[in-house]
């Protein structure tokens, strides 16, 4: 065969696997405003900067050879606002995107790919679960164990995005990742309902088990959920711009910002009375910089704000008590929610910064049912197994067990503003254990000693032990918080930390 005749062979078989599947799949999906595998690619990633491993491959079954373009999945490497990132996403139109042998040595070639050369993976998902004719009999069943590795060290971030209906491998590929955004509409679960009105004899609509408000409220697996695919991809390229691209790396820095508010805010935001609520969020925009706030898992035990934000231009992860939702009483949700951050920080040299506001944790039989005593343990744990460098700030109620895990003694520096209140329990059921008097018992007696329990607790106490390095005024927040972040880099590591949490689960 001539030259001229290979190269012409080469030309068509790379237009037949551009092409991907039939036509009119293509067709419905521009009618459901849907893109299609490569067009994401494209959307996500710089101009021209997309180089393909796999385009040529097909299944591996000789009968599905001709309608397996790229066997389902779009692979390959490419560049993110000029970094370097593997994607993986998977084509719809080709047989549903079905986890197959071919498909799947895809997957792993990308993933040990972005580990091995320290690089983030991005997978966008939309997948119809195993391809029966490859998984089916004990063979096909067994040899897609044999090359899993599905274990995580978090050497390099992986960004996921839910962009239709995603099930199977899809599933498990995503609620594996560090940062997942699901498109309202799409689905994540690990059966569709074809299996699991057969198996389960349920017939429950998808969205009733894997929809958005599922994923985003009631599993924590989805940190956000947006309108549209452009919006999906726009959340990973900004969740990427916080992070490195590899674990021994430190997050890029971005020129310094202005802050987001004026300081002075913060008195207004934040009530003088103890017992009226405020919405945390609002006192974080003034203090880091302006418009760099990320949040994680927003819709999901929103008591606990977590996030990533930006100081004087560096990455940080927030952790914030938010007294807006149940008085800022944290709950076991709340408790794997933060968690989650702590770990994702831990993993890629992210130092944290928490802001405390809690009675404590939510006790009862609701609370013990859902092994609050482990949740909060697994909690600390993580806390205090974090070599990144650690603030804390207490801003008002800090009470009991939580004051620990907010920091107290697992922290470098705590400051404490002059509203800070720390005790074993609130002033109220404390006069009840100590005196027995609930308000109202002997007015001018119940005063007396409630001022004691208070002088006790004040934020001065605290600090007259040196247990709080400082007692701050709200508004000095931001210059403390930056001071502090100077001092504490880790120049002898070069800011890289002992990752100790880096192979955490995932899910628990």
């Amino acid at each position: 065969m001539s030259f001229e005749d290979q190269i012409a062979e080469l030309k068509v078989r790379r237009e037949q696997a551009r092409a991907m599947g039939p036509v009119a799949r293509h067709d419905k999906r521009r009618e459901q405003g849907m893109m299609n595998a490569r067009e994401r690619v494209a959307a996500l990633t710089d101009d021209d900067s997309f180089t393909e491993w796999g385009l040529l491959a097909v299944s591996s079954r000789s009968e599905d050879r001709n309608r397996s373009a790229a066997d389902g999945y779009v692979s390959g490497y490419a560049t993110i606002d000029g970094r370097d990132v593997v994607i993986h996403a998977a084509d719809f139109t080709t047989l549903g995107a079905s986890t197959s042998a071919i498909g799947d040595k895809k997957f792993h070639h990308a993933k040990d790919n972005a580990n091995k050369n320290g690089v983030p993976l991005v997978l966008l998902n939309e997948c119809a679960g195993s391809r029966i004719p490859d998984i089916m009999g004990a063979q096909g069943l067994h040899r897609a164990g044999e090359h899993s590795e599905l274990w995580r060290d978090r050497s390099s971030p992986w960004a996921a995005a839910v962009l239709g209906l995603t099930y199977g491998d899809g599933s498990f590929y995503a609620s594996m990742s560090d940062f997942v955004v699901m498109r309202k509409g799409a689905v994540l679960a690990v059966s569709s309902e074809h299996v699991t009105s057969v198996a389960l004899a349920e017939s429950a609509d998808p969205a009733e088990f894997g929809g958005w408000e599922v994923q985003t409220t009631v599993t924590g697996v989805v940190d956000r959920a947006v309108d549209t695919e452009e919006e999906a991809l726009e959340a990973i390229r900004r969740f990427l711009s916080y992070m490195p691209s590899h674990a021994g790396e430190l997050p890029p820095r971005a020129e310094r910002r202005e802050a987001g508010g004026d300081p002075e805010e913060l008195l207004t935001l934040l009530p003088e009375s103890p017992k009226r609520a405020y919405d945390v969020r609002r006192i974080l925009n003034v203090i880091f910089d302006k418009d760099t706030i990320f949040p994680l898992k927003e819709r999901f035990a929103p008591v606990a704000f977590t996030g990533l934000a930006r100081l004087a231009g560096e990455v940080v992860g927030v952790i914030a008590i938010n007294p807006q939702f149940k008085g800022g009483a944290l709950d076991a949700d709340a408790c794997n929610k933060i968690i989650s951050l702590i770990v994702l920080c831990d993993s890629f040299n992210i130092p944290i910064i928490t802001f405390g506001d809690t009675p404590g944790f939510m006790v009862g039989a609701a609370g013990e049912r859902q092994k609050m005593p482990g949740r909060i343990m697994n909690y600390l744990q993580a806390l205090g197994a974090a070599t990144v460098p650690k603030l804390s700030v207490i801003m008002r109620k800090s009470y009991g067990q939580a004051h620990l895990n907010m920091g107290a003694g697992y922290c470098d520096e705590m400051a404490a503003w002059f509203t800070a209140e720390i005790s074993l329990m609130g002033r109220q059921p404390a006069m009840n254990v100590l005196h027995r008097l609930r308000p109202g018992d002997t007015p001018e007696e119940y005063e007396r000693l409630e001022a004691q329990i208070a002088r006790d607790t004040s934020a001065y106490a605290l600090a007259d032990a040196f247990m709080a390095q400082t007692v701050i005024d709200p508004r000095e927040t931001r210059d403390w918080l930056i001071r502090m972040r100077r001092l504490h880099q880790r120049k002898l590591t070069g800011g890289i930390g002992a990752r100790r949490l880096a192979c955490w689960p995932t899910t628990w």
